[in-house]
């Protein structure tokens, strides 16, 4: 099985947020050596904790200083912008890291509504033509021509290339699988998102009503999942306490930088507040290396996969690179 990795750019309380950029970079080489498939970075606004806001640029540094591993975003927040800027900027990450450049595609906000006017006025109505940007994005990306009769049907998307970024469909709702089954696209599942729930119907959506197209004559699914692994399973939950305390503050519409274990332990949770962790907690990838490796391997068999995509938070970096290098020794990458 391939192992990929998706990589948030958290914030930790107490530290510089441009530290959580430089650690992305840094972990971006780390899984190289470990053998990951690809590596992914997401987009997201106006959050305390998730600071990576550019994936494309991101991206660049990470393609400059890395050699193998596949580059991606998870994803590319499409509303917001022209599908022809997309087109370019990931035409020139195909520069930069020739035939490794992933453009994965979403169609939510990545932040609030007020946050989402203020990147582009116009992006509520942009969610509309989501299809449509995405159709533009696949000729352009990809060098070729637009559909017959459309209005810019003479713009090229420079720089053009022996090789083109492999585009995928993300999502966690019926509409996602859909539209990526149609255009014949891969689908990636934000499984971490709902602990799963909705994944069996997204991915049967997907792979019954898929359309064979000419780069991807066949389906091809992920998911997202996130994992924490520990040289103990004392040490794993105890690194799983900064989750979550972000996690249960998030359902209340707040979006902290992460705390320590340490501080994540003494919070005074109310009793609802504490239902919330356990059950988080049951559901949670956590423990060893072997004991993680074990629940994802029951999972990828029980979805019939061949890759999943991990992504793992945890307060200071070296607990996070520790746990990708167990789960990639337990899964023997």
């Amino acid at each position: 099985m391939q192992l990929s990795v998706l990589d948030q750019s958290t914030a930790s309380k107490g530290r510089p947020q441009s530290a959580a950029i430089s650690e992305s970079i840094k972990l971006a080489r780390i899984c190289e050596d470990l053998g990951y498939h690809r590596y992914w970075v997401s987009e997201h606004h106006n959050s305390d904790c998730i600071v990576g806001t550019a994936p494309e640029v991101l991206m660049a540094a990470i393609g400059a200083t890395t050699e193998r591993i596949r580059i991606g975003s998870a994803g590319v927040m499409l509303p917001h912008y022209s599908a022809l800027k997309v087109a370019e900027q990931f035409r020139v990450l195909e520069g930069i890291a020739p035939g490794r450049i992933d453009l994965g595609l979403g169609r939510a906000p990545g932040s609030d509504r007020l946050t989402a006017y203020a990147l582009n006025p116009s992006g509520p109505q942009n969610v509309d033509y989501f299809p449509q940007q995405i159709m533009d994005l696949q000729s352009w990306v990809t060098g070729q021509p637009l559909t017959e009769g459309h209005p810019f049907a003479e713009i090229k998307a420079h720089p053009m290339g022996d090789t083109s970024p492999e585009m995928w469909m993300l999502g966690s709702s019926d509409y996602g699988a859909q539209l990526g089954a149609h255009l014949g696209m891969p689908y990636a599942y934000a499984y971490f998102f709902s602990d799963g729930q909705g994944v069996d119907r997204a991915l049967e959506i997907y792979r019954s009503n898929f359309k064979p197209s000419e780069r991807f004559p066949e389906a091809k699914t992920t998911i997202c999942v996130w994992a924490l692994a520990a040289d103990t399973e004392e040490e794993a939950w105890h690194q799983f306490q900064s989750r979550e305390y972000w996690k249960i503050h998030q359902a209340q519409g707040l979006r902290p930088p992460m705390v320590t274990p340490e501080e994540a332990g003494e919070f005074n949770y109310t009793n609802q507040q504490i239902a919330m962790r356990d059950a988080m907690r049951e559901k949670a990838f956590v423990g060893t290396g072997e004991q993680v490796a074990e629940k994802l391997n029951a999972l990828a068999t029980s979805l019939s996969l061949d890759e999943l995509v991990i992504v793992t938070w945890t307060y200071d970096p070296e607990p996070r690179q520790k746990s990708y290098r167990l789960i990639a020794e337990a899964l023997g990458i």
